[in-house]
């Protein structure tokens, strides 16, 4: 018999991380004198909602990987909720993309953290980089961060990228896969597995409180993001044969409610029906008002969101497929 905690976590995460509380077993607190929700989805892995973006951890004897740093406004309360969970110093911090709620805590988080590496010749030990964590991400999220640097200060920069398809490492015990996902919600986009946790954080190419931001003068595009999609669907495994255990892998959204295998394949069929209706209005000849007017979200606006959010999901939609600048 499971303990049951009263907690409160703002929007769609509720429902369903109380059912992931009910049938598994997971625990979660809220942090004192925050809003921010502390949920233990593996013995070594938690999730923060609240801070803005979603934020996944890895906990264990190597220090602590983050992914994601949340907004600057909730970094403070962030780092007070890892240093709840463990004594073991940050040495990551991942970002997903270069959104402001993806990597806006990252200075203070990764200042209150620990570089795993060193610097120096012989009776040197130097700390790399003025020994904060490691901030990583893919080459395109350094370059927007750096050219917003009155936004940004220096501190809360990418320290490493990586341009492949695929960066990884291996710390507390298992690998950790990087996989860049390029020309998705943006053309810095990447998704984290952590494959003995069986837990990826996706970050806004999956995004259930709505329909996908697709932004298209930042290298985004309809077909990256049902390709990032996919890459979700082939690297998650659902919960079968036995499929009452509720078991399987743990897809943490940019924002919304904690995901399974199936979910995701609901997302993705979404958007590529959606993708498909505009590109077939497209062939019709019908211009960019006719196409709107033809409401191709219908049967989602209910479930994703608003006019609004339909409207701008399905402009980035024509723009992507169409190519106009409009």
């Amino acid at each position: 018999m499971h303990e049951k905690i009263r907690f409160q976590i703002p929007g769609a995460i509720a429902m369903a991380v109380a059912a992931l509380v009910a049938v598994s077993g997971l625990v979660a607190q809220q942090a004192p004198g925050t809003n921010l929700e502390v949920l233990q989805l593996r013995p070594n892995f938690y999730m923060i909602a609240g801070a803005g973006g979603n934020i996944g951890f890895q906990v264990g004897a190597d220090g602590v990987v983050v992914v994601d740093s949340g907004s600057a406004s909730s970094a403070d309360a962030v780092v007070e909720a890892i240093m709840k969970v463990t004594p073991q110093p940050i040495r990551y911090v991942i970002n997903t993309s270069a959104d402001p709620d993806h990597v806006g805590g990252n200075e203070a988080v990764a200042k209150a953290g620990k570089t795993l590496f060193t610097q120096g010749g012989i009776g040197v030990n130097a700390d790399f980089l003025g020994g904060a964590a490691s901030i990583l991400s893919v080459e395109q999220v350094l370059m927007r961060m750096s050219a917003s640097a009155s936004r940004y200060p220096i501190g809360a920069w990418p320290t490493e990228t990586f341009n492949q398809s695929r960066k990884y490492m291996f710390l507390n015990g298992e690998g950790i896969e990087i996989f860049q996902e390029p020309a998705a919600h943006t053309d810095g986009d990447a998704i984290v597995f952590f494959r003995r946790s069986d837990v990826i954080v996706a970050g806004d190419v999956l995004d259930t409180t709505r329909f996908p931001v697709i932004d298209i003068a930042r290298g985004g595009s309809i077909q990256g993001e049902i390709v990032g999609l996919q890459k979700l669907v082939d690297t998650a495994i659902p919960s079968v044969p036995i499929v009452s255990r509720e078991d399987g892998t743990l897809i943490i959204p940019g924002h919304g409610h904690i995901c399974d295998q199936l979910d995701v394949v609901e997302y993705r069929d979404m958007v590529t029906i959606i993708r498909d209706r505009v590109r077939d209005l497209i062939k019709q000849g019908l211009t960019w008002e006719q196409i709107k007017a033809a409401s191709p979200a219908r049967g989602y606006l209910r479930r994703y969101g608003s006019d609004t959010g339909a409207n701008d999901f399905v402009e980035a939609v024509y723009r992507s497929i169409s190519g106009s600048g409009k």
